[in-house]
């Protein structure tokens, strides 16, 4: 849980399990008379979600989880757009990529939240809740993730301790790096390793000093990577030792065995995510205020965290997890927040000028 903000990523976990017609059929988890539909990203993440999460849930609180696959990209907010324009909820609550979170906050889909009604929102880290303009709450943490500096052991014995290493002498054509200016958050990397933080990409003038200094490391990547299989292949080889990617799933290729490595620099791993949030046309605000509070609870996150491979969006102090179980999905240094206002308002620009000083 690619390619616009990496949602779309949970999707490729289960590539391949499911047909079309088949992600489309929803999942419904019996109980007496209340229910909601939820939308989650699709194949083995929504699976997780229906054998660990929402059984849970029904037990808890008697309400039916109807669970709904979303379709990858932003097709997901527009199906949502659509449907609430001629007063229809495809699906009443929905996890949703920080982008389309500002998409829907801007076309005010989103219902507004009641706060007093989340009694558990308090334990969520302040970067997993999302508000508009005017304060009132659009959405709730819901998972999160990391991006990582990878290397392979084998050709790298010392690990990095800095996103520096990408521009050293001895990484050329040494790197795999993701493609897209809008999943890869390279320019946040470069403002918080070489530029004293994320906030020198406020101008047009920072976003080019960043561009610039990112263009120096193009000697050094061998591959700017869309197919995460083939990256993922050429770093177990050692091919491509060095690069960036998901915390996640290169300790399932530790776990198997692979000369690979995930270190969170001293700048921090980056941290993306997604939120839960209501349709305007949702005529079940109830139930998803009750699944939200729940779903904000710390043994909740934790089991989240252990059944489905996400970082909790809770606070570390109230988690249950031993310290390798956070480890597995998470860190204590304070990670790189992606810029999502920038991808949300400057997207055509920032394109164009990734293709022509970047990748082009």
């Amino acid at each position: 849980m690619k390619k616009v903000m990496t949602m779309n990523r949970r999707a490729v976990l289960g590539a391949g399990v499911a047909s079309v017609a088949a992600l489309s059929a929803p999942t419904v988890l019996r109980a007496a008379d209340r229910s909601i539909k939820i939308g989650v990203y699709g194949g083995y993440f929504k699976e997780s979600f229906d054998k660990h999460i929402f059984p849970a849930f029904t037990e808890a609180t008697g309400i039916a989880v109807n669970s709904v696959a979303e379709p990858t990209g932003e097709a997901w907010l527009v199906q949502l757009q659509q449907a609430a324009r001629a007063g229809q909820a495809p699906a009443d609550l929905s996890m949703m990529s920080q982008v389309s979170m500002l998409k829907g906050q801007q076309s005010n889909l989103w219902a507004k939240l009641d706060e007093a009604r989340l009694k558990n929102l308090g334990n969520l880290l302040p970067q997993f809740i999302n508000r508009y303009d005017d304060g009132s709450l659009s959405g709730v943490g819901a998972v999160a993730w990391y991006i990582t500096l990878v290397s392979n052991t084998d050709v790298f014995p010392t690990a990095p301790t800095s996103w520096a290493a990408l521009w050293e002498d001895d990484k050329k054509d040494k790197l795999g790096l993701l493609a897209l200016v809008t999943n890869s958050f390279l320019l946040e990397v470069t403002a918080k390793t070489f530029m004293g933080g994320t906030g020198a990409l406020d101008t047009e003038e920072g976003i080019l000093k960043a561009l610039n200094k990112l263009a120096e490391l193009k000697p050094n990547v061998r591959l700017w990577y869309r197919d995460e299989a083939q990256f993922e292949q050429a770093l177990k080889s050692g091919e491509i030792p060095m690069g960036q990617y998901y915390h996640d799933v290169t300790g399932l290729a530790i776990a198997d065995g692979f000369p690979v490595r995930s270190t969170f620099p001293k700048e921090g791993g980056i941290s993306d995510s997604g939120a839960w949030a209501l349709s305007r046309a949702s005529k079940k605000a109830d139930e998803a205020h009750v699944f939200m509070d729940y779903f904000c609870q710390p043994e909740v996150q934790s089991t989240v965290s252990r059944k489905v491979g996400t970082a909790p969006t809770v606070k570390r102090n109230l988690l249950d997890l031993t310290d390798e179980e956070f480890a597995a999905c998470s860190s204590d240094i304070d990670p790189i927040i992606p810029r999502y206002d920038l991808y949300s308002t400057k997207t055509d620009w920032l394109n164009q000028k990734w293709t022509e000083m970047i990748v082009g």
